[in-house]
Formats: structure tokens, C-alpha cells, sequence
């Protein structure tokens, strides 16, 4: 199976991670892995302030801090993931990344916010679910 990992570096990347330990059919070497994770765009004026080559820098080790722990977790249980760092709306772009990397799986954690939370905040999971034609596995 070809599975999506989609990582924010949250508890709920490692509630994720601690899931598919205990679930052999999903955590085997025999599965290809990708792990995604997305940073917000930042503001225009941000960008213009700090300059492109800053923005990138940023942008860069923000993503790695929150692939590395991920893959050294991966690589301790003897899996070898392909890492892939993404800027803009996260929702659309796990949803977009899953379509089109013709993923049979995407794996993601939730935080939970419930009905209210995402009226008010919105939710990745939620964008993910409305949008990708891929099945999707929410871990709570």
C-alpha cells in the first residue's frame, strides 16, 4: 500500500504514530511511505519584508523540525519514508498531494475541535474529508 503521513509535529502526530505501531497491516515495511507536512503561506507583506531567500530558510527548518522526529521514529521500526514539504492551506494541500501522488491511504491525526471548533476555526481534518477521493484515517 502507498500511505500518506500527514505530520504537523502536534501530540496528535504522535497519538498518529502510536496507532500504526499497533496495527500491522498499516505499519510494515512492506507499505511505501511519504510523510507531508504543510506550512502556512506567509502574509504578502511579510514576505516583502524579510525577503524570499529568508522566507525559504525559514520555511525549510520549520518543515524539518517537524519531518526529522518522524523519520528517525520511522527508521527505528526499520521504515524508510520519502519526506515532502509543502507551503499553503494545509486541507487543500494534504487533499491535493493524496489525489495526485495516487495515494491508496492517508493517515493524519485530529485534534478534535468538534462541531463548534471547526465552525470557528475551520479544520484540516475536515477540509481533507471533504475533498480527497483518497480514504482517509483519522486518528483521535
Amino acid at each position: 500500500m502507498k500511505i500518506l503521513l500527514a505530520v504537523d509535529g502536534s501530540d496528535y502526530t504522535k497519538k498518529m504514530l502510536a496507532y500504526l505501531t499497533t496495527h500491522d497491516e498499516l505499519f510494515s515495511a512492506n507499505n511505501s511511505y511519504t510523510l507531508l507536512t504543510v506550512n502556512p503561506q506567509l502574509p504578502p507583506r511579510a514576505r516583502a519584508v524579510v525577503g524570499k531567500e529568508a522566507v525559504e530558510t525559514f520555511q525549510r527548518e520549520e518543515s524539518e523540525k517537524v519531518l526529522s522526529p518522524v523519520t528517525k521514529f520511522l527508521l527505528r521500526h526499520g521504515i524508510d519514508a520519502k519526506t515532502v514539504s509543502k507551503v499553503g492551506h494545509a486541507g487543500e494541500i494534504i487533499s491535493k498531494t493524496a489525489d495526485s501522488g495516487k495515494f491508496d491511504l492517508v493517515v493524519m491525526g485530529s485534534h478534535g475541535h468538534g462541531t463548534l471548533g471547526n465552525l470557528v476555526m475551520g479544520s484540516v481534518a475536515t477540509q481533507v474529508l471533504a475533498h480527497c477521493k483518497v480514504p482517509v484515517l483519522l486518528v483521535r
